[in-house]
């Protein structure tokens, strides 16, 4: 009886530790995949931080809050990584405008474009509830897949 208890918490132990390791090593991967240079000899990665330290003196107290606000629902552990991506996108679009000032749509839009579609639904409840018109930024929750 012993002996089958302790075979069957090895069993399970193994099975836990397994996926574990395959849950880490998918994430470890997908961030290799960020990292590989692209035809133009940058990766994801480098070219969102170029975005960022390009677009950096853009970025007010008050536009760091908004964007802090926006992420509030994304888990903890993910937010920061949330956070440069999501500014690294706005960057991007505030170079292609040449921009002098971050500006709520810019904000918005730069959220809507680096979130996946499934995620909106929280961007939508957090500009209800800061009393934020949806209406204008429909066009990209359209466009972003």
């Amino acid at each position: 009886m012993m002996e089958d208890l302790f075979m069957w918490f090895i069993l399970f132990w193994s099975v836990l530790v397994f996926v574990l390791v395959a849950i880490g090593g998918y994430f470890m991967f997908r961030k290799f995949l960020k990292k590989l240079p692209k035809e133009d000899g940058n990766s994801i990665l480098d070219w969102q931080d170029y975005y960022i330290n390009k677009t950096l003196h853009l970025w007010t107290e008050d536009k760091k809050a908004f964007l802090n606000e926006l992420v509030e629902p994304v888990p903890e552990l993910f937010r920061d990584i949330a956070k440069q991506k999501i500014a690294g996108k706005i960057g991007e679009y505030a170079v292609e405008e040449n921009a002098s000032e971050l500006t709520e749509e810019l904000i918005v839009k730069g959220y809507i474009a680096a979130t996946p579609k499934r995620d909106h639904k929280f961007l939508r409840k957090k500009l209800a509830e800061k009393n934020i018109d949806v209406s204008p930024y429909e066009l990209y929750f359209e466009q972003s897949s």
